[in-house]
């Protein structure tokens, strides 16, 4: 089998020759690749360079697409500062008064920059390894964390808290929908096998589980319903430890859940059994960052063991892996998967 295959079947409930692999390692690609982050987000060749390199050193099975968490921000209007050698970051927001949501004119996603970079790349890799490794394109954020970032965080935890304000509130997830559902359609052309995103701000860490069925599990709906239509299998990303909403996160329909470290495999497993592909959750700070090969070692084959009897499973780490992630571990990781 190759990575396509691979993926593809642990989505399909199949058993693949090996453990399939799809690493979340754009800033370690980046570095490895001798690009600072401004570059790479700049450039969709010397991106898709980045990735076509990592795949040759590492040999893993699938590339998740990934720039940074503010590029639908960015195309909305909210303000944006990006480093030379760091991901993008929000540094303001869009909305003063969340009443100024009713003036917010539809934004068309094609015309930033940052959307032309990622969606070129992922043709270009696309066009490159064609069924030959699977491409996930990730397509930034969902609704509810897009709302966060347009709104500012700390007055959007206050607006939620306002039933006065929740009219409101739904505006600005239906607008933000809006954004979101055009970059998945639009990753759809690129040639890319799976869409993705990520919803960091809607876990149980930041809010409530019934927030996140009231506010977040909708608009998620929505996005996955289209991957759907489109004929694209769906990813769902959600950052800290998601036990208390796994049930919820299944709700979404997604075909994969990628879990932070903090979840419980075991748990996780057990709830989502039949229904979704567990991706991940390797840490990547404390282990692959920081840890030894042998800790690395001895993570990777516990979390192997939980699924050894399960094909919906693909190893990853649990978020973003660090730019600067001894290589001696990433393949510590991989190696241990393959001879599992």
């Amino acid at each position: 089998m190759n990575g396509y295959q691979r993926i593809t079947a642990a989505f399909q409930g199949k058993h693949p020759d090996t453990t399939p692999i799809m690493l979340h390692n754009f800033m370690m690609a980046a570095h490895e690749a001798g690009l600072t982050m401004e570059a790479f987000r700049n450039d969709p060749r010397e991106m898709a360079r980045a990735f076509i390199e990592a795949v040759e050193k590492y040999e893993y099975d699938g590339i998740m697409i990934d720039v940074d968490t503010v590029t639908l921000a960015g195309a909305a209007g909210v303000p944006i500062s990006s480093p030379v050698d760091q991901p993008s970051v929000a540094i303001g927001s869009r909305l003063k008064t969340l009443e100024e949501v009713r003036d917010l004119e539809p934004v068309d996603i094609r015309q930033y920059r940052g959307v032309q970079v990622w969606l070129e790349a992922t043709s270009i890799l696309s066009k490159h390894f064609r069924n030959d490794i699977l491409i996930r394109g990730n397509c930034d954020q969902s609704p509810f964390t897009l709302a966060s970032l347009i709104r500012g965080m700390e007055p959007w935890m206050l607006d939620l808290a306002d039933e006065n304000q929740h009219e409101l509130v739904h505006r600005l997830l239906e607008y933000c929908t809006s954004l979101t559902l055009q970059f998945i359609r639009l990753m759809a052309e690129t040639g890319a096998h799976m869409t993705s995103n990520g919803d960091s701000t809607a876990g149980p860490e930041l809010i409530s589980p019934t927030m996140f069925r009231t506010f977040a599990l909708p608009y998620e709906q929505k996005i996955v319903q289209c991957s759907h239509e489109l004929r694209m299998p769906y990813v769902l990303h959600i950052c800290g430890n998601t036990s208390r909403i796994i049930d919820d996160m299944l709700e979404t329909e997604s075909d994969g859940l990628e879990l932070d470290y903090r979840t419980d495999a075991t748990s996780a497993r057990d709830k989502m059994k039949n229904r979704a592909v567990f991706v991940g959750n390797i840490d990547p700070s404390g282990v692959l960052a920081l840890g030894t090969p042998a800790l690395v070692e001895e993570r990777t084959r516990e979390l192997l063991t939980v699924f050894i009897d399960n094909p919906r499973f693909v190893l990853n780490a649990g978020c973003a892996i660090p730019p600067m992630t001894p290589p001696e571990n990433l393949r510590t990781m991989i190696h241990t998967a393959r001879s599992f």
